[in-house]
């Protein structure tokens, strides 16, 4: 099915492992995983950003042993 983007689109990075896809897909799938903790306010990105945090407490306390297997999709 065909994509019709109104306005315009900002793409300001993309790694080695990042994906853009713009038009039709069947499937994505990830090459690789990651976890990240971080506080309140850590991972914002943007224009003109403004961020007020007054308390940030993060839990990063993981009992499970896997979060997300990708062994398959390599």
């Amino acid at each position: 099915m065909p994509t019709v983007i109104v306005g315009a689109v900002k793409v300001t990075h993309v790694s080695g492992n990042g994906t853009i896809n713009v038009g039709d897909v069947l499937q994505i799938a990830p090459k690789s995983t990651a976890k990240t903790n971080s506080g309140g306010g850590g991972t914002n990105t943007g224009d003109f950003l403004q961020t007020n945090t007054l308390l940030s407490v993060t839990n990063s306390f993981d009992p499970d042993i896997s979060d997300a297997n990708n062994k398959a999709n390599n």
